[in-house]
This record gives structure tokens, sequence and C-alpha cells, in this order.
């Protein structure tokens, strides 16, 4: 190889090493520094496309619609133990609860994923917003770790934003957003950025409020038919739960770690235990909403 060659080569490998990690989505380690960069695929800029997934179920807009994202997926596969990963568990619970829903009628249902496909997190509660959706349900199976007591944590648990991650999302969202954005039917356009905050703040916790009570509903109705874990309500600061106006709720179905659990969520009984309590779970959700909205229209009448 020629000096000239060995010189491009020198030049180009640092730039073709990022290229190649960016593409993976994979972290650029820099030791000296403590810390690692990350290198995020970024959502389209605001009024750009975004490739939406099939509404299944009534093709009528006044029916509520719920939005189930099967988390991970492609070259993320999640959690892994017993010989099962966790993208293709969440993926069959997924479908199963898509198509319990569709069989009952009356909902509309989209998936932010019907194959084994990669979304970044922003992009998954993005669909639901763009899709007008009334509840947003991201499902996960959880780890117990790798070391000698991973096998024994076991049971579902349920988390909603906290009020802290509520708020912040609330005010990182208000800056963001361009004046062509709404939030529950507000443009944000030509209001002042102090003014905008506070909008979306009070929306978030409406829909907090929302969320809490389908995470109550899917607790009290999956009593003797899902096995939860002794800490089963949960609230943290995850990116998949921040949309301001879509309730939203990310389920923790089993520890993939523990061979019972793994066992059950990939058994047709388990995946049908799941769709079932959840479906139950979502119905009675919309049935309140509905009934809300009504006793609100019949207050402001008389």
């Amino acid at each position: 190889m020629s000096l000239r060659a060995q010189l491009w080569l020198i030049f180009l490998a640092p730039v073709l090493l990022v290229a190649g990690l960016y593409g993976l989505g994979l972290s650029v380690p820099v030791p000296i520094l403590g810390r690692e960069y990350v290198l995020r695929l970024l959502l389209p800029n605001a009024g750009e496309d975004l490739d939406l997934p099939k509404v299944y179920g009534p093709q009528d807009n006044s029916r509520p619609l719920v939005v189930i994202d099967p988390g991970h997926g492609g070259k993320d596969p999640g959690a892994s133990g017993i010989g099962y990963k966790e993208k293709d568990l969440v993926l069959g619970l997924s479908k199963a609860l898509r198509d319990k829903l569709v069989e009952q009628g009356g909902i509309r249902v989209a998936l932010t994923r019907e194959d084994d496909s990669f979304r970044v997190l922003e992009e998954r509660f993005e669909i639901a917003r763009r899709l007008d959706a009334d509840l947003f349900l991201s499902v996960h199976a959880d780890s117990g770790g790798t070391g000698s007591n991973a096998s024994g944590a076991s049971g579902a648990s349920i988390y909603t934003l906290s009020n802290k991650a509520s708020s912040e999302a609330a005010a990182r969202f208000a800056a963001r957003e361009n004046s062509a954005d709404a939030v529950n039917g507000v443009i944000l356009g030509g209001q002042r950025a102090d003014v905008n905050a506070i909008l979306v703040e009070l929306s978030q916790r409406r829909m907090q409020e929302g969320s809490n009570e389908f995470a109550a509903l899917i607790v009290r109705e999956g009593a003797g038919a899902l096995k939860f874990h002794p800490q089963t309500r949960r609230s943290a600061e995850l990116a998949v739960l921040k949309a301001p106006d879509v309730p939203s709720v990310l389920y923790e179905s089993g520890f993939i770690t523990n061979p019972q659990d793994a066992a059950r969520l990939a058994s047709e009984k388990g995946r049908g235990d799941f769709a079932e309590v959840m479906a139950r779970a979502v119905r009675i959700y919309f049935a309140r909403q509905s009934g809300n909205r009504q006793s609100g229209s019949g207050q402001s009448g008389t």
C-alpha cells in the first residue's frame, strides 16, 4: 500500500467508525471523559411526514383509538433470557391485544410496529399524537439482570410518568414545538412562551390523571388472571410516556429472566390472558371517558 493510501486510511478510519456506529445506533465510549456520547436517530421536523401505521377496527374517527407500542424491535432486541428476546415476546402480546379489541368491535387500534422493525423512543409516542390517539400503551418485559438472583424476580408492573418528569417534559415540549403545533386542540402559535408552557403543563397533568386511571384498571381487572410484581404501580421518567396530550402507560409484562414468566408470556394462554385483561381495562377506561364527557356536556347545558 502506498504512503498516500495509508495516510487516507488513517484520516478516514475514524469517520467510517463513527458512521458505522451511527448506523447501528450504538454509543461511542469516551473513557477519558468518564462518560459516553450517545448517537441518536432524530425524528423528522414538525410538519414532515411520519410513516404512520394502519388503523384497525371501525373506520369512524369518532370511535376511540388506542395505540399499542411493542417495545424495542429490529437492531434493539431489548432484554433476553431463557432463550427468549423481549422484542419478540412483546410483539406477540401486542398483536393478541389488537386482535381481541378488533374482534370485540367498537374500538380502533394501531400498533407502532407489526414486525421486527426499529423505531426510536420519541417516534413511538409521536405516532400516537399524529393519529390523535385517546390512549397509548407501551408493552415491555423486565429483566432481573445477570446475577445469581436474576431468575427470582417475577410478575408484571405498570409505569406512569412521575410528577417531576411530567413538569420537565411539558416545559421542554412547549419550548421545542413550533407555531403550527397544537395540544388538546389548542394552537400554541401566537401565544407567549410562558402561556404555552402553562397550557402544555395543564394538559399533561390531565393526561396523567387518565394514565393513572387506566393503570388502576389494569390492576383491578388483572387480579387473579395476571401475575403482578409486589411493587405493581410505579412512576418514572420514561421518554416513551412524555406525550403531553395522550394518556400513556408502560406495562412490564413480567421478567424475561424468570423461566415461568418467560414461558407464560410466550404461550398462547399467556397471550390470551393478557389480551383479555387489557381489552377489558381499555373498554372500561373508554366507557368512563365517554360518560365523563356526556356528564360534562349535560351540566354545561343546564
